[in-house]
């Protein structure tokens, strides 16, 4: 089997684009990847295309991708529709290297498009995300989690004025989730929210350096420790925001890289794509020590290969948790791996220099190829005031809904500079 490429990567900057379409939106990420690649709509042999709201906002359901991409010129071609909840775009990508991976296709797309903000109707915005998880059972835990969340916020004395400790509206139901993950964490490991606040501090601080990110605003540890409190111990500055956006992967096979004599090719040395399970507790592991476990046996490498890494931080505590999970560092000690400085750039294993989810934005079915985008970039030297020095081997990390106690899905990428 042929070793696999990505020869291209697109994006725009995240952000609350109220007036554009999932169809203009992805037209300009397809226009951004195919002149990044040197290639055009005619190399394309196969696509696949992620989104997760398009139906529930309009009713498109079915056959998006054809929608989307017909306009374009992607026509009589496959075209495979990938609904993934947050791993829809990751998921798109590891479609399309198996495709070319197994021999049917040279060159294949990845795209994903997403429009998630609602200017005039904010709670149907977050109410869309109940989606992303098993409905039925979900509801009847978040009122329970608010609850608690109240109660340690009051505990601990952080409830602020107009943000309560319980959450309540005005957030994503899934923040309630992550808040209370983390409370978890905090009681078992001794886990603190100022080591929470050093994340989302250090992704403030990346954002700040990235022209794509939806947040450009550098914060400190104690900026965001003061800012709203959504659900104890997670402020707002610790959660990713809403927004839209498209971006986009052109992937190849060994064989086909001379039709592209333009382009800068990232090898991908794995690509693994799994879904979660219903069982949990402590013995079973999580979602992602496995998956990542699968990758680098993979890719032979370990935990201690990785130069630099994109990782799924929905929230602060989403990161520290991979830390963990990905080998970066020992369970319980995501907390103080992160204040040691070992994430940041500069650091032992950068994490989300691109400012990750929390900053860059976090458009559902665009964030996995996002990743990929910074990590492409960050292989090719090209990142500028935020590039990882010496970066050979990179590793991006997708969650996406949750089952159980983890996520539904989840792919883990490990790419290698040429």
């Amino acid at each position: 089997m042929e070793d696999v490429y990505i020869i291209g990567v697109g994006m725009f900057r995240f952000g609350k684009y109220a007036e554009r379409t999932i169809k203009d939106m992805a037209a300009e990420a397809l226009d951004l990847v195919l002149t990044d690649a040197g290639a055009t709509t005619k190399d394309i042999e196969a696509a696949w295309f992620s989104n997760s709201f398009w139906g529930i906002n309009t009713g498109q359901h079915s056959i998006r991708g054809q929608v989307a991409l017909a306009p374009l010129g992607i026509e009589n071609v496959p075209i495979m529709n990938v609904e993934n909840a947050c791993a829809g775009a990751s998921s798109a990508v590891n479609g399309a290297w198996m495709g070319i991976k197994a021999g049917a296709y040279d060159v294949a797309l990845a795209l994903g498009a997403e429009k998630v903000y609602n200017p005039t109707d904010k709670e149907a915005a977050f109410e869309m995300f109940i989606s992303n998880a098993d409905v039925d059972f979900v509801r009847g835990l978040i009122s329970a989690f608010q609850a608690d969340a109240a109660k340690k916020a009051q505990e601990a004395g952080a409830a602020k004025e107009g943000g309560g400790g319980g959450g309540g509206g005005g957030h994503s139901p899934f923040m309630d989730i992550y808040a209370m993950a983390a409370r978890m964490h905090m009681q078992q490991y001794g886990t603190t929210q100022e080591q929470l606040a050093v994340i989302a501090s250090k992704n403030h601080k990346a954002g700040a350096l990235n022209p794509l990110a939806q947040y450009q605003i550098a914060m400190s540890v104690e900026d965001v420790m003061n800012d709203r409190l959504v659900a104890y111990p997670l402020t707002r500055a610790m959660c990713a925001p809403i927004g839209d956006g498209a971006t986009a992967a052109l992937l190849c096979s060994e064989s086909a890289l001379k039709r592209f004599p333009d382009a800068r090719p990232v090898k991908v040395r794995a690509s693994v794509l799994a879904s979660g399970s219903l069982q949990f507790g402590p013995e079973h592991e999580l979602i992602g020590k496995k998956v990542s476990r699968r990758a680098y046996e993979m890719a032979g490498l370990g935990p201690e290969d990785i130069d630099v890494a994109e990782v799924h931080d929905a929230t602060a505590f989403g990161e520290l948790l991979q830390c963990e999970e990905l080998g970066f560092c020992g369970e319980g000690e995501g907390g103080p791996f992160a204040a040691s400085g070992a994430t940041t750039i500069g650091g032992k294993l950068p994490v989300n220099p691109s400012g990750g989810l929390e900053c860059r934005g976090h458009p559902i079915g665009a964030s996995g190829i996002a990743q990929l985008f910074e990590l492409v970039t960050q292989l090719r030297g090209e990142s500028g005031p935020r590039q990882v020095e010496g970066a050979r081997i990179a590793m991006a990390e997708n969650g996406g809904g949750f089952l159980g106690a983890g996520e539904a899905a989840m792919a883990i990428h490990i790419l290698e500079k040429v």
